[in-house]
């Protein structure tokens, strides 16, 4: 990815080539490799690296964005040229905002240089030791290993890692990242692992390994329950998976209107009392951007204090509708959005997956959860179902696997029944911890 000081120049260079009232830049992207496996077997090696620049003009009450891959000079001055006959032809916003003025955000050490130097050979090596506990079960396996640097995505997104504008600001993210997802196959059942951190070196892949190989061992032979309300034993993944849902509930804008299951009740009791949620980029598991997509400086936000509804995040445009002072979560402008709050941190316990076996007579550990999806975003009711390595709990035992569930669970209430919790992991970017909750609603069995 590019340095700060190459960042700098191709930005500065946006801005010298806009002689609009205000003048925008931001640049996304970097680096994302990866090694695929499957079988056993090493099947895909692909690197993708680029760098996208983003010119907003504005003119009046006028704006207009235009986003290009060329940071050539005329490249961009291609793109300032199209940003302003664009927003010449657009229609006004009359609650436009003037650009921000800087305001230092913290620093965010989200870098690693090994890590952005992994190699494929690096990865290889990864991927040997992750599947061999599996091979010597005679297992299959399947799964990557992935690092990259920057705001690169494994779907080729390209997020902000720098940005500035003609009032002076200036905001630049250095960032890596690995990932790791594993799932081991024995016949009629699997298991599966996944794991992300800033420093490829502190994913146990091996450990990981063993754990995927032992739930497809004992997850074999699956048996049918009856659909019903169960304790289960929710584990980080499953839980991140969730979090997902309830985080955009808390985005400002969509709380003002009536569009979220919390409009009306901030300030009110909604969850247990056991139950904190933060939104914190600055929090060590997550280590995320530390200013939004205009340049604002994102603040810790407490979202949820004991179970009691305490903030939201707040773009500039409805923070300044409600006379409130934006939290640094806002997305490029234009946008219908409001803020996006994506630094989820669930407060933990000190419980682990293993003490939360024994205290339960009977119940469902669930590894993680799949093809998710809101059914009624004013409940907050979601559903989807359970997957690679589901087991029937009894007498503080596993007893043995069983078939895949599909659940409809409230997430409100789901956090009204929590009994207990792990320490939080890294998920999904989030920091989330596992979960044993009652009375989880599953609605019918399938065939696997």
């Amino acid at each position: 990815m590019l340095t700060r000081e190459e960042a700098k120049r191709v930005l500065d260079a946006a801005l010298a080539a806009s002689d609009a009232d205000e003048t925008e830049a931001f640049l996304g992207g970097g680096m994302f490799a990866l090694t695929r496996f499957a079988n056993n077997i090493i099947h895909q090696n692909v690197a993708e690296e680029g760098t996208t620049l983003s010119v907003r003009v504005v003119i009046g009450k006028r704006t207009a964005r235009v986003t290009t891959t060329r940071t050539d000079p005329d490249g961009i001055k291609a793109a300032v040229h199209r940003a302003k006959a664009a927003a010449k032809m657009s229609r006004e916003y009359p609650d436009l905002l003037p650009l921000p003025e800087p305001a230092d955000s913290k620093n965010v050490d989200a870098y690693d240089e090994a890590t952005a130097r992994l190699s494929p050979m690096d990865r290889a090596g990864k991927v040997a030791e992750a599947i061999r506990p599996s091979e010597k079960a005679g297992l299959w396996t399947a799964g990557y290993f992935s690092n990259n640097t920057g705001n690169m995505g494994s779907w080729g997104e390209s997020g902000i890692f720098a940005i500035a504008n003609s009032k002076g600001l200036f905001e630049y993210y250095r960032a890596t990242e690995a990932g790791f997802s594993l799932t081991s196959f024995a016949g009629d059942s699997s298991g599966w692992v996944l794991a992300s951190s800033r420093q490829a070196s502190k994913i146990p892949v091996g450990e990981l390994g063993e754990r995927a190989a032992e739930k497809a061992q004992r997850s074999q032979d699956p048996k049918a329950i009856e659909p019903g309300r169960y304790t289960v034993i929710l584990e980080p993944a499953a839980v991140g998976d969730l979090c997902y849902f309830l985080a955009e509930g808390f985005n400002a804008q969509q709380v003002d209107e009536g569009r979220s299951f919390l409009s009306g009740k901030v300030g009110e009791t909604v969850f247990g009392q056991n139950i904190d949620i933060d939104d914190d980029p600055y929090h060590p598991l997550i280590q995320g951007r530390p200013f939004d997509g205009e340049g604002v400086p994102t603040k810790v936000v407490s979202l949820v204090e004991k179970g009691v509804v305490k903030g939201l995040v707040y773009d500039r445009k409805t923070a300044a509708k409600l006379g409130k002072e934006p939290t640094g979560h806002g997305l490029p402008v234009p946008n219908v959005e409001g803020a996006h709050p994506s630094s989820i941190s669930m407060k933990g316990g000190t419980s682990s997956i293993e003490e939360m076996i024994k205290s339960t007579k009977k119940g469902i550990l669930v590894t993680r959860l799949w093809y998710n999806r809101l059914v009624d975003p004013m409940k907050l009711i979601i559903t989807g179902m359970t997957r690679d390595g589901t087991f029937w709990v009894e007498d503080g035992k596993i007893s043995h696997g069983i078939k895949n569930l599909r659940y409809n669970q409230s997430l409100i209430e789901l956090l009204n029944h929590v009994d207990a919790a792990t320490p939080q992991e890294r998920m999904w970017g989030y920091a989330v911890p596992g979960i044993l909750a009652r009375e989880f609603n599953f609605t019918s069995v399938t065939l696997f």
